[in-house]
């Protein structure tokens, strides 16, 4: 790649209204098209309006990005920041939000006015959602959060696409492990072995779900949705505020459930089937064995032509 001639820096020949050079206005090797321009790790802050009216602020991590056609030198990236910031500060967050968002992404970083709309723009917001979580058996509750992200695609023909992700975190217990050691408890009480005490503990472990979804642009699906069909799914919740009663009323609800990878994504797949808002699914689930030093997984998807992968 030659290096660029300083009178090329220094060319005056595009300023902007302010009498500053625009450099990426200016004419250079901008014949190629590329597949994604834009910016991540953008913070700021963004209104969440919950199921029950309550309106949250959470935190937000931005990334965004647009096709830039043949022909524009460079995106402004200060714009990305300055729709995102402007647009976040007119309501919460859905799918209004985002339709805004990705229509003034493909029109307002163009070059020209004349220009043809960008082919595609993407917007993607990471953040934490609380929920409140009852205790299991005492008057209690604490918050549980979820780790989340939010995305949404406008193509060429300004279609919009959007897609949920959540992790969910459950108490996995092994049924291999959990029928042994019944076994085990059945042959010292009859007299059968007199290794141990007679007491033996089936292994169970936190583990997490990375749960996907494709969900209809205008319906009022949400993240309180789809933590709600993968508690249904998979009860085994991690608590937020435990007492002596719901660590029992935990252990018992794990002895009712017992669960390898494929049980879990199984019942995922059942769940996440009779929702009509969700068009598409995919949902990975890791179990971080602590009988063994490595992990057990399954991944599992809808598995419809073009879809999520």
């Amino acid at each position: 790649m030659d290096p660029v001639p300083q009178e090329k820096i220094l060319e005056v020949a595009h300023k902007d209204e302010s009498g500053l050079i625009d450099y990426h206005r200016m004419e250079g090797s901008s014949v190629s098209a590329i597949d994604k321009v834009g910016i991540n790790n953008f913070r700021l802050p963004m209104q969440f309006r919950y199921k029950d009216g309550t309106l949250r602020s959470h935190d937000v991590i931005a990334s965004s990005y647009v096709h830039c056609p043949p022909g524009q030198g460079a995106i402004s990236m200060s714009r990305f920041c300055e729709i995102l910031t402007v647009e976040a500060a007119q309501g919460s967050v859905n799918a209004k939000m985002f339709r805004r968002v990705l229509g003034r992404l493909r029109r307002d970083l163009r070059e020209r006015p004349t220009d043809h709309l960008f082919r595609f723009a993407f917007l993607k917001l990471k953040f934490k959602y609380a929920l409140k979580q009852m205790s299991l058996k005492s008057p209690n509750w604490g918050w549980q959060y979820y780790d989340c992200e939010l995305e949404g695609v406008e193509d060429k023909d300004s279609k919009i696409r959007m897609y949920l992700t959540v992790y969910y975190q459950y108490s996995s217990t092994c049924p291999c492990s959990l029928s042994m050691a019944k076994q085990y408890e059945n042959a010292f009480a009859q007299g059968e072995t007199a290794e141990g005490n007679g007491i033996a503990n089936a292994h169970s472990q936190r583990s997490q779900a990375k749960c996907t979804v494709e969900y209809v642009p205008d319906s009022d699906f949400c993240v309180e949705d789809l933590v709600n069909l993968l508690r249904q799914a998979v009860p085994t919740e991690t608590q937020s505020l435990v007492k002596r009663v719901d660590e029992q009323a935990f252990a018992i609800l794990n002895g009712q459930h017992p669960v390898f990878v494929e049980h879990v994504v199984r019942r995922f797949r059942y769940a996440l089937n009779q929702e009509p808002r969700v068009q598409d699914w995919t949902v990975a689930v890791e179990h971080w064995e602590s009988l063994h030093s490595h992990n057990a997984v399954a991944v599992m998807r809808k598995g419809i032509t073009g879809g999520l992968q």
